[in-house]
């Protein structure tokens, strides 16, 4: 069963872009790419998630990460 997103595929695309784009005028290596990433990740679960669900939010990104990178090999 497909997941239906809230979010259109247009929208999702362009912010992906956008963050993309940041990543290769500042010329980031792969390495410093996911840092930043990975910091904005936590200040966004950190900052939006309440306490109480900020795990089961991190599992579930994690196996759609690894999901994903699976899939692209």
């Amino acid at each position: 069963m497909p997941i239906v997103s809230k979010y259109s595929n247009e929208r999702v695309e362009k912010i992906i872009q956008d963050l993309h784009d940041v990543l290769v005028k500042e010329s980031a290596t792969p390495d410093l790419a996911l840092m930043c990433l990975g910091n904005t990740l936590t200040e966004i679960i950190n900052n939006n998630v309440p306490e109480s669900r900020r795990e089961a939010i991190v599992d579930n990104f994690t196996s759609a990460l690894k999901q994903s990178i699976q899939k692209s090999k």
